[in-house]
């Protein structure tokens, strides 16, 4: 089995709700997404996905969708007060968690028919959460 890596870099803020620590706030974060792509075989200029067609669709996603916004839970109460063209956000129907977040990246790039091993967001330098797609 072949593998590819593309890195991206982007900023996002968000908080947890009903969550007892300090992500309870509104935060930000300077993320890094790896996705993994892999192939049993290579494509006819002997590669799995060429690194600047990753980057086209994943990042050219990334930076119009979730770059420098708030990703927050749609039934956020902080949303009334949030004007979308001053304070720009991007809702999610569950807790916007790192988990979330990997698992947002990974069913963007599976829609797109990306062949997605994995996707980890790294929140921190730290501390990265993963999603991996059910393999057809």
């Amino acid at each position: 089995m072949y593998n590819v890596t593309r890195v991206i870099d982007f900023c996002y803020g968000h908080r947890l709700l009903n969550y007892n620590g300090k992500c309870r706030y509104l935060h930000g974060h300077n993320g890094r997404v790896e996705i993994d792509l892999c192939s049993e075989t290579l494509n006819a200029l002997g590669m799995v996905y060429d690194f600047s067609d990753i980057k086209k669709i994943i990042q050219t996603w990334i930076d119009q969708t979730l770059d420098h916004k708030m990703i927050l839970h749609k039934k956020d109460p902080i949303l009334p007060s949030l004007n979308p063209e001053q304070e720009p956000y991007y809702l999610v129907d569950e807790n916007p968690t790192a988990e979330t977040i990997a698992k947002l990246i990974c069913d963007y790039a599976v829609s797109q028919h990306l062949p997605v091993l994995e996707v980890r967001l790294w929140e921190t330098p730290n501390a990265y959460a993963a999603f991996r797609p059910t393999l057809k």
